[in-house]
């Protein structure tokens, strides 16, 4: 049997993770086995070696220059695998420091955090270092890391070398850095100057040595254990969670005075701090145990059984607004691939809707909703968390993966079935109208929060814009209860108003060519449908909230405009909405053209001019200019300045007679997004 360790450090560096395999390479080869390690230098050499192997025991690969690559390999290959963890392979920075260092946000490699999950998944046996490295581990992937074991740090218990002679020096064993704890050492020498310090490593700190600290050279681990049975006190308070810690274990066993902190994986487990003799029966057999499963796995031959399903289950959203819900309807159909039945309780008024359009999926009220009907209740509550609420799903990818709501959703319900797939499967989520005989387009002025809302009167001045150049394309005015009427400034405006309930909303919606609004419910209504959206954010950006659709152009107005960090005091108090103000409808009907252009509509001849820019000429140049670029454009022969003195009018530019000599500057200018051109539709007059 040909076994494979993939792992990205070379054995010899005898760290924790390192004397851990050569351990068990030794092993497996003392059982028979033909065991082999690649430390990930040639990716074909190791696809080759993937291909002849019988299992694989990936380890840590963060180092590996195609990580990504290997693990999709791996996956692709069908061979079994073990995913054999020492830190946290998934995490950017293999600390997960996000966990205890709040300033520390959106770190996360979202195509790698995501990986992982599948790699957990799939692999024959996860192994873990200790049980709190286990935990951290379920805190981020729930159940797609729950077929999994514990290995005790392999101490090599019989180097041990307890003395009954202490010495009162205090070591540091490897280089003094911040993850390891190098400031809380250096902290207790200051506070201890009458003791003597030693650390066996280098210096990796900024900040000055006290006189009782001395450096020496890094040691083998057969010395580090003869220093340990020496030892009176050690100090092991590591930044990090470190996922076992094999020194703190060999610390432990040899008596050391600790002094710590609950950031150790040794410490969880059950053995310490009484039962020593406990810890050395299980770090004995810790090698042999591992082999003894890694051969069931090779004598098995089969799938991994299927986990059960969860039943019926109840989905509740107690909070959070009509977005917000859109949002939610990807992972709504997640949890429905492992459930016997899914029900959605939502508010009275969304159940005619949402019964329509969300397949297969029971809608109810939640007022009328018996929850002792259901096998597992789960409460949605909000993304991000901000109310308190029973059985709230836990975002924890939340300020640590930098992605959109709907996938925040996902990664959350994935937390609760290993076959739940985390990849956001695409457009659309509602079936959309496809027997619409006259093309139209759908605004929608309102907002749920009205100061988000961009000046009704620019939204009719758009709508006229629009008139000029695709006189045959049709409007339908959304207007809620609240919402301002901009009909009434729409005269010689073809169009009609949609003033019913959510239902005449969707109805309307979902046959539209694209659809235009704010920050808001009707915005995201669109989204699901997959209808092209043009969308403005003002007092707050898009972030994890944006349009969220195939083809979407969003104007964040607070770029350039404005740079106060909006909360709901200061938007309620803000006087000049310079992030909403300041964007005119024909910075608007730009984005339009791009969105057309996006949607895959043929270029006319007529070219608009980005708004965004400010033009000035001097004689015969051209300076183009916004916050962020500046563009100079000479126009040497005199056919090509007249032409484009005298087409562009009113930010249109017309290319009937355009020179030969003048298309290549166009093209220039077309890809520095200062024109852009107005696409053909049949609906034109």
């Amino acid at each position: 049997m040909n076994i494979l360790f993939l792992h990205d450090t070379d054995l010899d560096l005898k760290r924790g993770a390192e004397l851990t395999l050569t351990q068990l390479v030794s092993r497996g080869r003392q059982l028979g086995f033909h065991v082999s390690v690649d430390c990930l230098e040639t990716f074909e050499q190791v696809k080759q070696e993937i291909q002849a192997s019988d299992l694989v025991i990936l380890s840590s690969t963060s180092r590996c220059q195609f990580e990504i690559d290997l693990l999709n390999f791996l996956l692709n290959s069908k061979i079994a695998f073990v995913k054999l963890e020492f830190d946290y392979n998934f995490c950017i920075r293999r600390n997960i420091l996000c966990t205890v260092d709040s300033g520390i946000r959106n770190c996360c490699n979202t195509e790698k955090y995501h990986l992982f999950r599948t790699v957990f998944a799939n692999a024959q046996l996860n192994i873990f270092q200790s049980p709190k490295h286990y935990q951290d581990h379920f805190l981020f992937y729930g159940e797609a890391v729950a077929n999994h074991t514990v290995a005790c740090p392999t101490v090599e218990t019989e180097k041990l070398q307890i003395s009954e002679e202490k010495t009162a020096e205090i070591p540091f064993f490897g280089d003094l850095n911040y993850l390891k704890g190098g400031h809380a050492f250096l902290n207790y020498a200051e506070e201890h100057p009458n003791d003597k310090f030693v650390v066996y490593g280098e210096h990796k700190l900024r900040r000055e040595i006290p006189d009782n600290v001395t450096f020496k050279e890094p040691i083998e681990n057969e010395e580090v254990l003869r220093i340990l049975g020496k030892t009176k006190k050690i100090i092991i308070k590591p930044v990090w969670p470190e996922p076992s810690g094999r020194l703190a274990a060999e610390a432990f066993l040899s008596g050391c005075e600790l002094i710590t902190n609950d950031r150790v994986g040794t410490w969880s487990f059950d053995f310490y701090p009484n039962d020593k003799e406990k810890a050395l029966q299980e770090i004995a057999g810790t090698i042999d145990n591992l082999w003894n499963k890694f051969e069931t796995i090779l004598k098995q031959k089969k799938p991994r059984e299927i986990q059960p399903k969860l039943g019926k289950v109840l989905v509740r959203k107690s909070y959070g607004g009509l977005g917000d819900i859109f949002f939610t309807i990807p992972s709504i159909y997640k949890l429905k691939t492992v459930s016997d039945e899914v029900t959605y309780a939502l508010h009275p008024r969304l159940i005619g809707f949402f019964q329509k359009y969300l397949e297969g999926v029971k809608v109810v009220s939640e007022t009328e909703v018996n929850e002792t009907a259901y096998d597992r209740v789960i409460e949605l509550g909000n993304y991000p968390k901000f109310s308190e609420v029973s059985n709230h799903l836990k975002y924890i990818t939340s300020k640590k993966v930098k992605q959109h709501a709907i996938q925040h959703y996902i990664d959350g319900v994935a937390r609760l079935h290993r076959n739940i797939s985390n990849k956001n499967e695409g457009f659309p989520y509602f079936s959309k109208q496809t027997n619409v005989t006259e093309p139209y387009y759908t605004v929608h002025p309102g907002a749920g929060f009205l100061l988000k809302a961009w000046p009704a009167s620019y939204f009719s001045n758009l709508i006229k814009e629009i008139k000029k150049f695709y006189p045959g394309l049709s409007a339908k005015l959304i207007k809620g209860p609240d919402d301002p009427d901009i009909s009434v400034h729409l005269e010689g405006v073809k169009f009609s108003v949609v003033d019913g309930g959510i239902e005449d909303v969707g109805e309307a919606v979902s046959g539209a060519l694209f659809h235009i609004g704010n920050d808001a419910g009707i915005t995201h209504l669109a989204g699901a449908f997959n209808i092209p959206i043009l969308t403005i954010y003002g007092p707050t950006g898009p972030g994890s909230w944006g349009a969220y659709s195939e083809h979407v152009e969003l104007i964040w107005g607070k770029k350039g405009n404005c740079d106060l960090r909006c909360n709901y005091e200061v938007i309620i108090n803000c006087q000049d909405r310079v992030c909403l103000n300041k964007v005119s409808h024909k910075q608007m009907f730009y984005r339009l053209v791009k969105l057309l252009a996006q949607m895959g509509y043929e270029p006319g001849n007529r070219y608009c001019f980005n708004p965004e820019f400010e033009m000035d000429q001097e004689r015969e140049s051209f300076i183009f200019k916004t916050t962020e670029n500046e563009y100079l454009l000479e126009v040497k022969d005199l056919e090509s300045l007249h032409f484009f003195e005298s087409n562009l009018k009113d930010g249109i530019l017309e290319t009937d007679a355009i020179p030969q000599q003048f298309e290549e500057v166009l093209e220039g200018l077309l890809s520095l997004n200062v024109f852009a051109p107005i696409p053909f539709l049949k609906t034109n007059h």
